[in-house]
């Protein structure tokens, strides 16, 4: 019976830390997609026309893409 306990627990530590490594990987994306954003951020505000521009240009490729042939 203490063999169960000990089962037991051992599955209960292994899925706690598994919880908790996964808790970390989603707080690391999160980091990134920040770290991303505020690049992103700054490169537009140092170069808003040209940023303008490219936005243009990657609505209208993918308006084309996505175009249905009726």
């Amino acid at each position: 019976m203490d063999e169960n306990i000990i089962s037991g627990l051992n599955d209960e530590l292994e899925n706690v830390i598994d919880e908790g490594r996964e808790m970390l990987d989603r707080a690391e994306i999160k980091e990134k997609i920040e770290e991303a954003r505020t690049e992103a951020e700054l490169l537009i505000r140092k170069h808003p026309i040209q940023s303008v521009i490219v936005g243009a240009f990657a609505g209208y490729i993918f308006a084309r893409m996505f175009k249905s042939d009726k």
